[in-house]
C-alpha cells in the first residue's frame, strides 16, 4: 500500500530511508523500560529532534495503537515508519524496534537454559533498571505536558489512573470509556494538522489484510507437516491467539501469558516465568519479547538448542507479524479519524487516559525495582500494591538518583545515562558482593 500521507511531515524535510534506518536502529538499541519509556524515546527522536511527525500526528497514532492488541510501542514505530516511507519504511521501523532486543533475549535465554541464573548479567541490569525508572518519569512529564490541555483531560487521566491502579479495571474498559466520553463531549473545533487522504480504498484494505493473513499463517501451518512432536505447532497456535485477544498493552499480555504458560501448559515454572519477565523488563525492545524466552525454553528442554532456536523464531513470527497486519490495514484511516471532530475527540480522550496508564506503569515498575518483595492486597473493590519496606534495595535507589542527576541536571543522552548506570551497577555489585 502506498504511503498517502508522506507529504504531511512538517518542520523538516522527510529523511531518506538510510537516514531513517539509522534512527530506527538507535531507537531499537535504546528502547529499554517498557512502553512508557519507549514511547518517550520515540517522541524525543522523531518529534522533538527530527520533526518527522507533528505532535498531533504522534499522539493520534499513539491513541490508535492503544486500541490494538499487542505491543503498542512497536506498532507506533511501525506506523511512523509507514508514514515516512510507506510499507517498506514500516517494516524497517518495526523490525529494528524488535530485532535488537530479540537477539539479546535469545542469547540470555540460551545462557539461562544452559547455566541458569548468571550474576554478572543481573549486575549489569541492576543499573539498567535504575536508569529506566528515571527515563519513564521523564516520559510521563513529556506526554502529560503535550496531552493534557484542558481540565477534562486531567480528569480523564486521573480517573484512568485510579481505575487501573486502585480498582484493577481492565484496560479495554478504561480506553472504551475514555473514547465514549471524548466522542460525546467533542466540539466542533478546527482540525488543523490533520491531513485528509485523497481517497480511502476498502478494496485495497481488504487486499492488504488478506496478504498479511497469508504471510502470518502460511509458515505456521507448514509446521503441521514438519513437526512430529507437535510442540512447535502448539507454540505457534498459543502465541497467535495471544496476539489477537490480548488488548491492553504489554502488561495485559504478560498477565495472560504468565498464568497459561505455568498452569495450563507447564512449559515453565513460576520462578522461571518471573526470571523471563525480569529479563524482558531490563533489555531493549517490547516487554512481550518474554514470549521468545518462553518459546525457546519450552522447546530447548524437549529437543535441545536447535529445536529451541526454531521455537524462538516461531514465537517471534506468531507474536509480531500480526502487528504489521493491524498497522498496514489501519494506518491510512488515522488521518481520516483525525479529520472527524467527534472521532478526534475520542482519540484525544484516549490520549489523556494513556497518561494515567503510563503513571500506573511507572509506579508499578518503580515498586518492583526499588523493593524485592511486593505483594497485592485486595480490600473489596480496592487493589493495593504493598512493598515490604525491609526489602528495599538501596543500591537501586543510589543508581536512580545518579541517573536522575545526569539526565535532568546535566542533560545527558539516554544512551550515556544507561551506560553510566549499568557500569555503576556492576561496580556496586562487585564492591558489596
Amino acid at each position: 500500500m502506498e504511503n498517502i500521507a508522506t507529504g504531511d511531515v512538517r518542520r523538516q524535510q522527510a529523511p531518506t530511508l538510510a537516514e531513517a534506518f539509522a534512527v530506527w536502529l538507535r531507537i531499537g538499541l535504546l528502547s529499554f523500560g517498557g512502553p512508557a519509556a519507549q514511547i518517550a524515546l520515540m517522541h524525543r527522536e522523531i518529534v522533538d529532534n527530527k520533526g518527522w511527525l507533528t505532535e498531533k500526528q504522534y499522539l493520534n497514532a499513539l491513541s490508535f495503537c492503544m486500541l490494538l492488541p499487542g505491543p503498542e510501542a512497536m506498532q507506533l514505530a511501525t506506523y511512523a515508519g509507514w508514514r515516512l516511507h510507506g510499507t517498506l519504511g514500516g517494516l524497517v521501523a518495526g523490525l529494528l524496534f524488535v530485532l535488537p532486543g530479540a537477539v539479546v533475549i535469545l542469547a540470555l535465554a540460551l545462557i539461562y537454559g544452559l547455566y541458569g541464573d548468571v550474576p554478572l548479567v543481573n549486575a549489569l541490569f541492576l543499573g539498567v533498571k535504575a536508569a529506566v525508572i528515571v527515563i519513564v518519569i521523564e516520559a510521563l512529564f513529556r506526554v502529560a505536558k503535550r496531552a493534557l490541555h484542558l481540565p477534562e483531560h486531567w480528569l480523564v487521566a486521573a480517573i484512568a489512573f485510579v481505575g487501573i491502579f486502585f480498582l484493577a479495571l481492565p484496560f479495554p474498559v478504561i480506553i472504551i470509556a475514555a473514547a465514549v466520553f471524548g466522542f460525546i463531549h467533542a466540539g466542533t473545533n478546527s482540525v488543523e494538522d490533520c491531513h485528509v487522504p485523497v481517497r480511502l480504498s476498502l478494496s485495497a484494505s481488504f487486499g492488504t489484510a488478506s496478504l498479511w493473513l497469508v504471510i502470518w499463517g502460511a509458515p505456521l501451518l507448514a509446521l503441521v507437516a514438519f513437526d512430529d512432536g507437535g510442540l512447535l505447532l502448539e507454540i505457534s497456535l498459543f502465541f497467535s491467539k495471544l496476539a489477537v485477544v490480548t488488548f491492553g498493552g504489554a502488561y495485559a499480555v504478560l498477565a495472560y501469558l504468565g498464568q497459561d504458560v505455568v498452569i495450563q501448559h507447564g512449559w515453565l515454572t513460576a520462578g522461571e516465568m518471573m526470571d523471563g519477565l525480569g529479563l524482558a523488563e531490563t533489555t531493549p525492545g517490547p516487554l512481550i519479547l518474554v514470549n521468545e524466552f518462553v518459546g525457546f525454553l519450552a522447546a530447548f528442554r524437549e529437543g535441545g538448542i536447535w529445536y529451541g532456536l526454531l521455537a524462538a523464531a516461531v514465537t517471534l513470527w506468531a507474536t509480531f507479524v500480526p502487528c504489521f497486519l493491524w498497522i498496514f490495514v489501519g494506518a491510512p484511516y488515522i488521518d481520516w479519524i483525525c479529520a472527524q471532530s467527534r472521532l478526534r475527540g475520542a482519540l484525544t480522550a484516549i490520549t489523556a487516559a494513556v497518561v494515567g496508564v503510563i503513571l500506573n506503569l511507572s509506579i508499578w515498575f518503580a515498586l518492583h525495582v526499588f523493593f524485592n518483595d511486593v505483594s497485592v492486597q485486595v480490600h473489596g473493590p480496592l487493589v493495593l500494591w504493598q512493598p515490604e519496606i525491609a526489602s528495599i534495595d538501596w543500591s537501586v535507589i543510589a543508581l536512580t538518583l545518579l541517573s536522575a542527576l545526569f539526565l535532568f541536571r546535566f542533560h545527558w543522552s539516554v544512551s550515556r545515562v544507561l551506560l553510566l548506570s549499568s557500569v555503576s551497577g556492576i561496580g556496586l555489585t562487585m564492591v558489596f558482593a
